[in-house]
């Protein structure tokens, strides 16, 4: 079935006090961006890419697709949301495909990971990335904390992988404020979304921080 990658990258790096966007800071040597592209090259070497990037940008991001000859990529510009963003690349689509949905700055993903997303979609209708929480967790309502078991809390990732005559309708809804992610979005036709075991490496760049991790997890 045909692989369709839309990578989101429309954040402003200010959480990681840098007037450039994050998704195109350095990784040995590398934008944060090439690394995520080349994660999903590398798992399927026929999948098409979307990058959906701050309109600003985008000539910056065609000029790292070009590192990826022949690799059918289109650009398009971010919304105001993440759902408005997601939604303009989901725009693109106009064939029936196993979509992945995935963050810029989660530039660690795996391809095996990337795989077994995939397979489980295509199996199951969709496949959304959670690993289980190692931290103590704690609930606040109404000024009030109360704790809660992390056996019972999973800690979402990307790719969020869905098949398009699943994801695509889900996106002709309005807009509603507790759309966090792909999943709260189809969830909200009425469908049940399954989860898969992510990776506790594929960690999301925010902080400067981040940046030192994931330089650590990637040396030979």
């Amino acid at each position: 079935m045909k692989k369709i990658a839309v990578i989101v990258a429309g954040g402003n790096g200010s959480r990681m006090g840098s007037s450039m966007p994050k998704q195109f800071m350095a990784l040995q040597g590398k934008p944060l961006l090439w690394h995520s592209i080349m994660a999903f090259v590398k798992a399927y070497p026929d999948i098409e890419i979307i990058l959906v990037l701050p309109e600003k940008y985008l000539k910056y991001g065609k000029e790292i697709t070009t590192e990826f000859p022949g690799v059918p990529v289109q650009v398009t510009a971010g919304g105001n949301t993440r759902f408005d963003s997601v939604k303009n690349g989901l725009s693109l689509i106009t064939a029936e495909a196993v979509v992945f949905v995935h963050d810029a700055v989660r530039c660690l993903v795996s391809e095996q990971l990337i795989k077994k997303c995939y397979e489980q979609a295509v199996e199951k209708g969709s496949a959304i990335p959670a690993i289980a929480a190692t931290d103590s967790m704690r609930v606040i309502h109404a000024g009030k904390h109360a704790v809660v078991s992390r056996d019972d809390v999973r800690i979402i990732q990307t790719p969020q992988t869905f098949l398009s005559d699943i994801l695509l309708p889900a996106f002709q809804q309005t807009f509603n404020e507790c759309f966090t992610d792909e999943a709260t979005v189809v969830e909200s036709t009425g469908r049940e979304v399954f989860l898969v075991e992510g990776e506790y490496s594929n960690i999301k760049i925010t902080r400067p921080v981040d940046l030192i991790i994931a330089e650590q997890i990637l040396q030979p």
